[in-house]
C-alpha cells in the first residue's frame, strides 16, 4: 500500500506556520502526516514542492522533518520547482539522500510489490531538457524496455493535464508519450494545490479506455489550496477545499484508490485494472 501527496510543508517563516501545526487553511502538513500515520502504508510517494518556499536544508529540518519526516525511511520523493530555488535542490537531496536518486538527475525507478514505479524530474531546465533525445528520456525508454512487470506507475511534480490554477505543463507530454507507448497505467502529480482524478487518456488528451493512463493530481499535502479552472473533458472528480492524501492499494493486476481527507466530507474512491 502506498500513500501520496505533494505541496506539503510550509516555510517556517510563514505567518501560518504555528510551530508546524498550521493555522486556518494554511500549513496543515501535521494533519496530513497524522493521517498517514493512521493508514500505516508501505511507501510514501512525495510529489514535489515538499518543502516551501525554497527547499533549504534548515527548512526541511524545521518543517518537513517534524511532520512527514516521520516516514522518511519509506518515502520516495521527486523534486518540485520550489526545491530548485535552492541551488541544485541541494536541501532536497541532502535530506532524502539516496532515496531521492542522484542529485545530478532526480529521476530513478524501483519496484513496489508487483509494480514497477518510475520517478521523473519535471524541472526540465536542470536535467538537460525534456526532449526525445535528452538524457532523462533516453534513460526512461531504457528503463521501461527492461521492465517485466505488468503494472507501471510514474510520478513527477508538474502535471500535463490539470484544471487547476496553473494549468498543465506541456513540457511533460514527452513523458506521457513514452509511458503510453510502454503501456503504463497510472501517473501521479502535484504542483496544483487541489485534488483531481482524470479518466484514462492518451498523450494528446483523447479519452482512451483501452490503453490510456489514469492521472491523479494530489497537491493537497498541507501547504495551501488554490482555485480551480473549468474542468477538462477527462476530469472525473476534483476538490480544492480539502487537505488529504491518496491511498493506493496495488495488486499484481490492478489498483484501488481512495482519497482520504484530514477533515470534511470530500472523498473519492474506485479501482482500475492494469493493461
Amino acid at each position: 500500500m502506498a500513500v501520496t501527496a505533494g505541496d506539503i510543508a510550509c516555510d517556517p517563516d510563514d505567518p501560518a506556520f504555528n510551530a508546524a501545526e498550521g493555522s486556518g487553511k494554511q500549513c496543515r502538513m501535521a494533519s496530513t502526516a497524522d493521517l498517514i500515520g493512521r493508514i500505516a502504508p508501505n511507501a510514501v510517494l512525495a510529489l514535489g514542492d515538499n518543502q516551501y518556499t525554497d527547499g533549504a536544508a534548515w527548512k526541511f529540518d524545521q518543517s518537513y522533518a517534524r511532520t512527514w519526516g516521520r516516514f522518511r525511511s519509506i518515502t520516495r520523493p521527486v523534486p518540485g520547482n520550489h526545491e530548485y530555488l535552492t541551488r541544485r535542490a541541494s536541501g532536497h537531496f541532502a535530506y532524502f539522500g539516496a532515496r531521492a536518486g542522484s542529485p545530478a538527475r532526480g529521476y530513478y525507478s524501483f519496484e513496489l510489490g508487483a509494480w514497477h514505479v518510475v520517478a521523473l524530474n519535471s524541472n526540465c531546465g536542470v536535467t538537460g531538457g525534456c526532449r526525445t533525445d535528452s538524457v532523462q528520456l533516453r534513460w526512461l525508454r531504457a528503463d521501461l524496455a527492461g521492465n517485466r512487470n505488468r503494472c507501471v506507475l510514474a510520478f513527477w511534480h508538474a502535471p500535463l493535464f490539470s484544471s487547476g490554477a496553473a494549468g498543465g505543463d506541456v513540457r511533460t507530454r514527452i513523458f506521457w508519450e513514452t509511458l503510453y507507448a510502454a503501456g503504463a497505467d497510472v501517473v501521479l502529480n502535484g504542483h496544483e494545490h487541489d485534488y483531481e482524478r482524470l479518466a484514462p487518456q492518451a498523450p494528446d488528451g483523447r479519452l482512451d479506455g483501452r490503453r490510456g493512463i489514469r492521472e491523479f493530481v494530489v497537491g493537497t499535502g498541507g501547504r495551501s489550496l488554490l482555485a480551480l479552472r473549468d474542468p477538462l473533458l477527462s476530469t472525473e472528480a476534483r476538490d480544492n477545499n480539502t487537505f488529504g492524501v491518496l491511498k493506493l492499494t496495488l495488486s499484481p493486476t490492478g489498483y484501488d484508490w481512495q482519497f482520504l481527507p484530514t477533515a470534511g466530507s470530500f472523498t473519492d474512491a474506485g479501482s482500475g485494472t492494469c493493461h
